[in-house]
């Protein structure tokens, strides 16, 4: 599978603005990919502020998604701020080539920055199947909670859309790597960079990262579009040679 993976700075809380700058990188994408994957909410920044830029499920970042994907042939991944029956949504999208929608919500809110007192939390995990792949996407403070993330669905790609600050980048790093290793999985972590509106700088350190912890893409802090290829078939190959799922734990989550 070609994934694209976009690291960009956000225009603070300015949808139209950002649109149009993923589009123009969109464009300039030279090969052909099967996912594009966007960082989270990526039309206005980690705004606690969702009242001024909240969309519906019909709205326009939405309906761009949709037109992106249908336009490329591909999906189209990344968290917006939506809001629902009165409640605002952290809420990832994976659009299809064919217009179809699965939705995320946040689980774990960052109550550090408040997130907890605007947003409301999800409680299903999504997997999605997609070109025979399993994948497993999820946002930004979820990748310091393992066990919601634990591969019991036999997932191929695990995926974290962020906007995770830079005083934080060692975490970053070695979480992403960690998640990789014990789901025995690609991993994918696409975060922004530049400097938001509250103040909070960003270094990016989009990475994608193989079922064993090696690097495919090593962090990077430029804005800047990469292509990567995923091979199911060396990730099973590994999977049978190393079959440490087979010994996991059984739980269930309540």
């Amino acid at each position: 599978m070609n994934i694209s993976i976009i690291q960009t700075s956000l225009v603070w809380e300015n949808p139209q603005a950002n649109l149009d700058n993923f589009t123009q990188k969109i464009a300039a994408i030279k090969q052909g990919t099967d996912l594009i994957v966007l960082p989270e909410m990526f039309a206005t920044g980690f705004t606690m502020n969702p009242s001024a830029v909240a969309e519906n499920e019909n709205g326009a970042s939405v309906a761009w998604m949709k037109k992106t994907a249908a336009a490329n042939n591909c999906a189209v991944t990344g968290s917006l701020v939506i809001e629902k029956d009165g409640k605002y949504y952290n809420r990832l999208f994976f659009v299809l080539p064919d217009g179809e929608v699965k939705t995320y919500n946040k689980r774990h809110l960052f109550s550090f920055a408040g997130e907890d007192k605007f947003y409301t939390a999800g409680t299903e995990k999504l997997i999605v199947e997609y070109k025979g792949w399993k994948i497993c996407p999820l946002v930004c403070y979820d990748l310091r909670f393992p066990v919601f993330a634990r591969n019991v669905e036999e997932y191929d790609l695990l995926l974290y859309v962020a906007n995770w600050p830079q005083i934080r980048t060692l975490a970053w790093d070695s979480l992403l790597r960690a998640r990789a290793i014990e789901n025995l999985s690609y991993a994918i972590g696409v975060n922004r960079v530049g400097v938001d509106g509250n103040g909070h700088a960003y270094s990016g350190h989009s990475q994608v990262i193989d079922a064993l912890g090696a690097y495919i893409t090593e962090p990077f802090e430029t804005d800047d579009v990469v292509t990567v290829v995923l091979d199911k078939d060396a990730l099973l190959e590994t999977r049978k040679k190393f079959a440490f799922l087979n010994d996991r734990d059984d739980f269930k989550l309540i």
